[in-house]
Formats: C-alpha cells, sequence, structure tokens
C-alpha cells in the first residue's frame, strides 16, 4: 500500500516521503492516526504543490534539534533519591523523572525520546541516550545521590560535630 507521510516517522521517513507499508499497517494505524494518506493523483499534486513549505518546516525542525542536542550533550544532572541498604532506590529513576529535572534547568524534552541503557534502581552513574530526531541523538549523564548526601545536612552535621567534642571535654575536665 503506497501512502504519503502528513508527519516525520523515524522508522519510515520524513514528511512528504511516499513510502509502500504492508496494508494491515497502513489501514489501521497510519491512516487512522492522521500521519499518512493514500497515494492519489490528487494527493500526489498537494504533495508537489506543499514541497517547499514540507523542505522549510523540515529544516527548521532539524535545526531545532541540532540545538536541542548541544544543549544535552555533555550535560552532568544530579537526581536526589531516597534509597536503603546497599545504596538501592526505594522505586527507580524514571524518563519522566529525567525529563522534570531538565524542565528546571530550562530544558524542555519529550520523554518518550529518552533510552536509559538499564534500569535505574541504585545510586551510581548512568549514560541517557536522547532522540532529538532526523537521526541526531544526544548523550548526557545522571548521576543519581542518596538525599542524605545533599551539601546541607553534611554542613549541619559538621557544625554539630564540634559541640560533641567540647561538651566530652567539659566532661573530662569535670572528673579531674
Amino acid at each position: 500500500m503506497e501512502l504519503i507521510l502528513k508527519q516525520t516517522i523515524d522508522t519510515l521517513g520524513p514528511e512528504g516521503a511516499i513510502v509502500d507499508v504492508k496494508p494491515g499497517f497502513g489501514r489501521n494505524y497510519l491512516l487512522p492516526q492522521g500521519m499518512a494518506v493514500v497515494a492519489t493523483k490528487n494527493a500526489l499534486m498537494e504533495r508537489e504543490k506543499n514541497t517547499a513549505a514540507i523542505q522549510a518546516r523540515i529544516d527548521t525542525e532539524r535545526g531545532t534539534a541540532n540545538v536541542l542536542s548541544k544543549k544535552l550533550s555533555g550535560t552532568t544532572l544530579t537526581i536526589a533519591m531516597r534509597c536503603g541498604e546497599d545504596s538501592r532506590l526505594y522505586g527507580s529513576v524514571t524518563n519522566a523523572d529525567i525529563a522534570e529535572k531538565l524542565q528546571e534547568k530550562g530544558i524542555t524534552i519529550d520523554k518518550r525520546k529518552l533510552t536509559i541503557e538499564s534500569a535505574i534502581k541504585s545510586l551510581g552513574q548512568y549514560n541517557v541516550h536522547y532522540k532529538a530526531g532526523y537521526q541526531i541523538t544526544a548523550e548526557f549523564t545522571i548521576d543519581i545521590v542518596s538525599i542524605d548526601a545533599k551539601p546541607e545536612v553534611k554542613e549541619t552535621v559538621q557544625e554539630e560535630a564540634p559541640a560533641v567534642t567540647e561538651v566530652a571535654e567539659v566532661e573530662e575536665a569535670a572528673t579531674e
């Protein structure tokens, strides 16, 4: 079944491309979702008229994907999570958690385009890939730390430690 794509689909091709797909895939998925139209004479003539607009839109989207990829590449994201024994997390870090942290940094992404090499269920560093589109990907690192390891908590512990030693010195002086 020959179809004309109305939007870019990574596995099939760019917007405006004429693709040959299995009839069931075309009838049951692409056509009802509005992702493609049947390649009739009228549809082909319409495609020819809109070729310049389609190409301009594709170039704009490709440029946006490049910019996003450059922002993400080399970024290290720190996520604090609660953990139990053996550095095992209570739950796991999901694509939604990663997208939310990036949103806080001012980078908006589609969480469905994130790929994680393995499930994040313990503390450590993990590599994450983001498919920005048009065969453009970005790789960045996520550092999962314990909530207890936040710098603010360490500072309060260090401030309390001298007070405890002073009490011990006072007690030793009182026993002498």
